[in-house]
């Protein structure tokens, strides 16, 4: 006899009940699937980062349609890690959601309150002032630095790091010390690989890295889209050496740097005609 199947909750429901309501079927100790039973909020986090940044990428590509099934992905994220939650007696999903409306109305006086501000320069400090009282009152008041997330992407968390040390003064005064700094980091990341220390050098090219962060966030510049541009730059410009090798009968690897490299002028040659 076939085993019983339980069918899915009813389209009766609003779009998120029936979401929340998959999520408890498939989480339910007796009949549930295996591998979502058997999750921990540790074992899903790589995936949620993994969805924000697919999300990322559909905007990057401008394909709404591809935007919008993202979206959901990431949004189950939110539902897994509340379920668990839930199971734990730790809070629900009402609860992420009136959390975030609270936060959304009490970070906002200008538009749900009497507040005013002058200027959008006056609105971001006090959306600072008001994150920073939110974190004393959680108890995170030790360091400044405390709550900037370790899982961050390095790039963003450098950036968020030295912004926040920039709120008290400890900040390059203009974009040129900033350069003056990074051609300083880079003049030791080359001693260091001058007398072939490796370890020294790997720390020296995280403080370059570091500098490009503050260079970036100096210039109010998002070195993760930055660098998702330099990427997809390169990418582009290598497809094209792939064509025009193959056009020749040729791969990269019956090729040599020559014949590459000029064929990268071409391609950055055609970019810019």
């Amino acid at each position: 006899m076939p085993a019983m199947t339980t069918p899915p909750p009813p389209e009766t429901l609003s779009p998120v009940d029936r979401l929340l309501a998959i999520m408890a079927r498939l989480r339910d100790p007796e009949t549930g699937c295996p591998w979502d039973q058997e999750q921990t909020f540790a074992t899903i986090a790589p995936y949620t980062v993994e969805e924000a940044y697919e999300v990322a990428d559909a905007i990057e590509r401008e394909d709404l349609a591809d935007l919008k099934d993202e979206l959901g992905d990431l949004l189950l994220q939110v539902v897994f890690h509340s379920r668990m939650a839930q199971e734990a007696g730790a809070f629900t999903f009402a609860d992420v959601v009136q959390a975030i409306n609270d936060k959304m109305i009490r970070r906002h006086p200008h538009v749900f309150g009497d507040g005013a501000y002058a200027s959008l320069a006056d609105q971001k400090a006090g959306w600072e002032t008001l994150k920073a009282e939110e974190r004393g009152r959680k108890g995170r008041a030790e360091s400044l630095l405390d709550d900037v997330p370790v899982g961050l992407p390095a790039l963003t968390r450098a950036v968020k790091l030295s912004r926040r040390a920039a709120r008290v003064g400890f900040v390059w005064p203009s974009v040129k010390e900033v350069m003056e700094k990074l051609h300083e980091e880079v003049a030791e990341l080359e001693a260091e690989l001058a007398v072939g220390d490796v370890e020294k050098a790997r720390q020296e090219m995280g403080d370059v890295l570091f500098v490009v962060a503050n260079l970036a966030r100096t210039l109010d510049v998002d070195p993760e889209d930055s660098l998702r541009f330099a990427n997809a730059k390169f990418a582009r410009r290598f497809r094209y050496i792939e064509a025009r090798l193959a056009e020749r009968g040729k791969t990269p690897e019956d090729s040599d740097l020559a014949e590459m490299d000029a064929l990268w002028d071409e391609a950055k040659a055609a970019e810019k005609g």
